[in-house]
This record gives C-alpha cells, sequence and structure tokens, in this order.
C-alpha cells in the first residue's frame, strides 16, 4: 500500500471550489491532497500585439508558489526580480492547455488571463493548477455570456492534467503526491482533453530507465485519473 493506503490506481481525494475568489470573473480552490493551488480567471480587454485587429482573443497564465506552500520558504519571484524557469514553463503549459479546447476567436479581442497561485504545495501543483484552471474559465466565459460581452461558450470541451509514475518498487502508480515523486523511479505528467486527445505528455527518468511496458502503464493509469477528474470537473460545474 502506498503511505496514504491509496491503490496504485487511485487519486488523492479532489475538491474544487467554485468562487472562491468573489472578485474575479471565475475562480476556483483546487485540492489535490495536500496540494492546494487558487485559480482566477480575469478578462481582459486587451490582446498581445501579434492579434491586434483580428478579432481573435487569448488564453495565458502566471504561475506562482507562494513562500510558505512548502516545508522551507520560496522567496518571491518580485524580490528576486525575475521569474524562474519553472515558473514559465508551467504557466506556458497552462495556456496551451486551455487554448487546446477553447476557441479563442469567439472571444473577439479579449484575453483571459489566469493566475495559478500554488498555497500548499504536495505534488502535482502543475496538474491541479490545469485542472482547477479549466473550471475558473468555464464560470469566466459564462458570466461572459449573461453580460453579453459574448455570443455563444468557446468551450470545445473539457481539459484536466494528472500525474503518474514509476514508484521505487516498479510499480506504475497514479497521482503521486511529494513523497512519491521524490523517490519515483519515473515521473509523468499527462494533460488530456475530453475527446482523449493529448496535450502533452512529459515523462522523465529520475533514477532509472524504463520501457514501453511501463511507458503504456503510466499513460493507462493517467487516462483512469483525467476521465474521473472530468467527470468531477461536470459535476462541480452542473454540466451533463
Amino acid at each position: 500500500m502506498r503511505n496514504d493506503n491509496r491503490g496504485n490506481d487511485q487519486l488523492r481525494p479532489v475538491k474544487i471550489t467554485r468562487d472562491y475568489i468573489k472578485p474575479a470573473e471565475g475562480s476556483v480552490l483546487v485540492e489535490f491532497g495536500g496540494t492546494k493551488v487558487i485559480c482566477t480567471a480575469s478578462v481582459s480587454t486587451d490582446v498581445p500585439s501579434f492579434l491586434k485587429g483580428t478579432g481573435s482573443g487569448w488564453i495565458t497564465a502566471e504561475y506562482s508558489m507562494l513562500p510558505r506552500c512548502a516545508p522551507t520558504r520560496i522567496p518571491r519571484d518580485a524580490v528576486k526580480g525575475k521569474v524562474n524557469g519553472r515558473s514559465q514553463e508551467i504557466q506556458r503549459l497552462i495556456g496551451r492547455s486551455l487554448r487546446a479546447v477553447i476557441d479563442v476567436k469567439k472571444i473577439g479581442e479579449k484575453s483571459v488571463i489566469i493566475d495559478a497561485d500554488v498555497i500548499q504545495a504536495d505534488g502535482g501543483t502543475r496538474t491541479a493548477a490545469i485542472t482547477g484552471a479549466f473550471v475558473a474559465v468555464y464560470d469566466a466565459f459564462s458570466l461572459m455570456m449573461l453580460n453579453h460581452d459574448i455570443k455563444e461558450n468557446p468551450v470545445r470541451g473539457f481539459v484536466a492534467a494528472v500525474s503518474s509514475g514509476i514508484n521505487s518498487s516498479g510499480e506504475a502508480i497514479l497521482d503521486l503526491d511529494f513523497s512519491e515523486d521524490s523517490t519515483a523511479q519515473v515521473d509523468m505528467n499527462i494533460v488530456m482533453t475530453e475527446a482523449g486527445e493529448f496535450v502533452e505528455l512529459q515523462a522523465t527518468a529520475e533514477k532509472k530507465s524504463f520501457a514501453d511496458d511501463k511507458l503504456s502503464a503510466m499513460i493507462t493509469l493517467g487516462k483512469k485519473g483525467i476521465k474521473e477528474l472530468i467527470t468531477l470537473q461536470k459535476k462541480v460545474l452542473g454540466v451533463k
């Protein structure tokens, strides 16, 4: 058994709380076990320069780990004077993941900016951020439709993300917490749409190289987990 008594194919307890930050057009607190991320969606009438005059909108993201989300304090990027490479990688991934299921042409020349702030980190912060950010964006679009800022919902389908890996015993496991991630032979992040199409597969051998049967096992677990996460997203949003 794993340290929290989960089966190898089980997600941690997942909870998504909507309308967590009242001023934002869309917001959630998403919890994957001990990992907690606040995701807000803000609507702006500005777009990147390459989209000006095209009538098309944009989805982008900013990601940050708050100083005491981890056992030791993490200095703020503002103090360091630059965004670290890991944060840049994750915020780009969040943006790509959402744009994969959103028709930005239906937004008009507006941007939706996701802020993903990790308030407690216990592994899987990027996957939790993507899963929560989608719900926040969906709520933002619902409000835009209510206010007649857009004519129809630009969401083409749902998207979610989860981690999988090969633990120190050589077994494939789903949704790694920090203790599992830090000792894993392989860790993998999977972003997948409701249609079963991948946005990203990122598998890295940390301690031992792996064969294709291990890769297949991790992907199979990831698909199972993402299907469960999308079911939860729909339940939270009241979407059939």
